[in-house]
């Protein structure tokens, strides 16, 4: 039984209630016949065909890989700081949250809808009151509207009945909200003639080499009839293909015809510096530095290293803190001062191997880190007597360094000094 057929509808009167038109801009201009899809170069862009872009394809599955890869844990907050929580929660969250889909699957899928459509939504299974499962859900068989001052999801699917959902049972993350605080906004549709723009160079380049890298041209001549003109410029438009296919470089004219190329060639165009901006512009959409996207172009060994500070200080930890606070929102509630789930981000910042072993050691000696809690950072097992703070002084036990006695005279050493 799907997950959605669980729950008995408590209400009838609601069901005719949310089965409202969808709250969005995009359907309330398409009653109008206006379609916002549509981008200022006449290409109709859709996430499908955005996804299309290289710039953006990189851009969605970096982010949402990276954030899917980190360890995300239960952990509860104790007299002497805090203590991860074993049990079902946890299991779900760092391993597989129902039967059929791993935590990275999840989060993954979860990330792609967010970064394309602009919105994600997970329902929250509960028995008892204790979470047993999280199912991803599909953004467009999702309606989010306010209901009697509440805020109110409805989930329905072609061919199944709907159903209607508190906000405590579905974990919302969106790109970015309107000022309607309930509706969503899509970074592609938003960005639509970006996009467009990128997909129509594309397209062009395309067909420019598909016609053997000759350029839109004029036939002048002796035409006598429209029929004659057509003729002419499909047997011309079929030999210059012939050509191309044939790999010559000659191509016949009957007497009396001349070609005159129309439009601007690809160079005047500046259609490479124009693909090299427009990924520029996708990285200013997904605030990430260009060469996450593979552009080196303006690259040194210092400014990527900073630019890989950047992308966890400014792109991924907003994401991370505004999927903790929804988290821990609608898994805990909000009285909850206890409990709360956490993305782990020391592998995006552990760096290169010596790095590494400077800041451990600097840790260890100022007594912020333990040798075991090191050496679990390297995947090491633990060592016996290293779950001690330690001092620079000695770099032993804290608490346990020597203590000079001070009735015994001074040696002689000290005495000549």
């Amino acid at each position: 039984m799907a997950f959605w057929d669980r729950k008995e509808t408590k209400n009838a009167a609601a069901e005719t209630e949310k089965r409202a038109i969808s709250q969005t801009s995009s359907e309330f201009m398409r009653v109008f016949g206006v379609d916002e899809r549509e981008s200022a170069s006449g290409v109709y862009v859709t996430v499908d065909k955005a996804m299309g872009v290289p710039a953006i394809w990189a851009a969605v599955n970096f982010l949402s890989g990276t954030i899917a890869g980190l360890p995300l844990k239960h952990y509860r907050k104790t007299a002497s700081g805090r203590e991860e929580v074993p049990g079902r929660l946890s299991n779900i969250l760092h391993n597989a949250v129902n039967e059929e889909t791993s935590s990275f699957e999840w989060r993954k899928y979860s990330f792609d809808r967010t970064l394309t459509t602009g919105r994600q939504y997970t329902y929250i299974e509960r028995i008892g009151g204790e979470i047993v499962n999280l199912f991803p859900l599909n953004p467009e068989s999702v309606t989010a509207k306010i209901v009697s001052g509440r805020r109110v999801y409805t989930f329905a699917e072609d061919g199944k009945r709907s159903r209607n959902y508190k906000a405590s049972e579905i974990i919302d993350v969106p790109f970015c909200i309107k000022a309607d605080m309930i509706t969503g906004l899509s970074p592609i549709i938003t960005n639509r003639d970006t996009i467009g723009l990128a997909i129509a160079a594309t397209n062009y380049g395309s067909k420019f080499f598909e016609n053997g890298g000759v350029p839109p041209f004029v036939m002048t001549g002796n035409f006598t009839s429209a029929e004659g003109l057509n003729r002419a410029a499909a047997d011309l438009q079929t030999a210059v293909k012939q050509s191309t296919r044939d790999s010559r470089l000659a191509l016949t004219l009957p007497a009396g015809h001349e070609i005159t190329p129309i439009g601007v060639d690809l160079g005047k165009a500046q259609l490479v510096e124009l693909k090299r901006f427009i990924i520029e512009e996708i990285a200013r959409i997904y605030s990430l530095p260009p060469n996450f996207l593979q552009d080196l172009t303006r690259a040194t060994f210092s400014n990527v290293e900073q630019q890989d500070l950047h992308l966890v200080k400014h792109t991924i930890r907003r994401w991370i803190e505004q999927t903790e606070q929804e988290m821990n929102l609608k898994l805990f509630g909000r009285d909850n001062v206890t409990d709360y789930v956490e993305f782990n981000l020391d592998g995006l910042l552990r760096g290169d191997f010596k790095t590494r072993m400077d800041g451990y050691a600097t840790g260890i000696q100022n007594g912020v880190l333990t040798p075991n809690e090191a050496r679990r950072q390297e995947n090491r097992p633990d060592a016996d007597q290293g779950n001690d703070l330690m001092i620079q002084s000695a770099t032993v036990p804290l608490g346990s360094q020597p203590v000079a006695d001070e009735t015994q005279p001074p040696t002689q050493g000290a005495e000549n000094e």
